[in-house]
């Protein structure tokens, strides 16, 4: 799949893709069941036709992280993929996700919020999985804790983390997948060799070998582009703090220059033998500048 670039209100580049693997992976039934059949292994009687995909594109801004969303009766499920970064904004992020994700869900079921009365609403988990390097990893992070120090405040989210999942699931799987692709662009960068043998490895593990075996060409233009536009995001960010640095310089060298004049005009005026016109053009200051000078040095 190829990517998409647009502008956010604040007319900053907004970067996302149309697919990953995370995304892709879990559109087919087959494997979004498994994933419920993961998280909920107690639950034998659910069935693909009772899986109803709710996942919001584009909610979230300037980031490459993936999201899926999706109903089973009456439980609503929301996963967060990070790759790397350890953020406690991730509980943010759920919580922005999910308020959409019901604003939708009230609409499709045609609920009116300012109605007296009571929403009907399906019962949310939100998890994270997390494929990071991260040393400790706790079960649970909560929104009011991290925020608020756990003080008891009006709002709180609590996401449930997972890392590994369980041997051979479909999150082991996944999991595995990230960590042999990681391990192959420290080998060969971020090239389609690196992709290659990312599958090649897994098929070998039978780790996610059906879906890879059916979408070997897919994934391949789906990780070419998550790279691609991730050095566009790092060319942006550079070039932003580049030209960032380069204000900040002009700036320090003009107030620099500025306070000189200064010092030069109250060496004239201290002189006292000449005009303002003849201490402004001294100086460099204007004469107004030099006169206010002048009025301050009488204090």
């Amino acid at each position: 799949m190829g990517g998409e670039k647009e502008k956010n209100v604040d007319g900053i580049v907004k970067h996302t893709l149309k697919d990953s693997v995370f995304t892709s992976l879990f559109k087919e039934k087959k494997y979004l069941m498994q994933l419920y059949q993961a998280l909920h292994p107690e639950d034998m009687e659910a069935t693909e036709d009772d899986l109803q995909d709710v996942t919001i594109s584009n909610v979230l801004v300037n980031d490459l992280y993936n999201d899926i969303g999706f109903r089973v009766g009456s439980t609503l499920l929301i996963l967060i993929e990070s790759q790397s970064t350890w953020t406690s904004n991730i509980t943010f992020r759920a919580l922005m996700y999910l308020v959409q994700t019901y604003r939708e869900y009230f609409s499709e079921t045609r609920q009116n919020i300012y109605n007296s009365k009571k929403l009907r609403m399906p019962k949310p988990e939100v998890y994270v999985i997390y494929t990071g390097d991260r040393k400790t990893g706790p079960e649970e992070i909560s929104f009011a804790e991290e925020f608020f120090g756990g003080e008891q405040v009006c709002l709180d989210l609590k996401v449930k983390m997972i890392y590994d999942g369980r041997e051979g699931d479909i999150i082991s799987q996944y999991v595995a997948f990230t960590k042999v692709c990681n391990e192959q662009v420290k080998a060969y960068g971020r090239t389609r060799k690196a992709i290659r043998e990312t599958i090649r490895i897994c098929k070998d593990k039978n780790v996610l070998k059906e879906y890879l075996e059916s979408r070997e060409q897919e994934v391949l233009d789906m990780l070419m582009e998550l790279y691609d536009q991730e050095e566009v995001m790092r060319s942006y960010l550079e070039s932003e703090r580049y030209e960032a640095a380069q204000e900040a310089a002009q700036e320090a060298a003009k107030k620099a220059e500025n306070a000189t004049k200064i010092e030069t005009a109250k060496r004239l005026l201290r002189m006292g033998k000449l005009s303002i016109e003849e201490v402004a053009a001294g100086s460099g200051l204007t004469v107004k500048e030099v006169e206010e000078l002048a009025g301050l040095q009488t204090v």
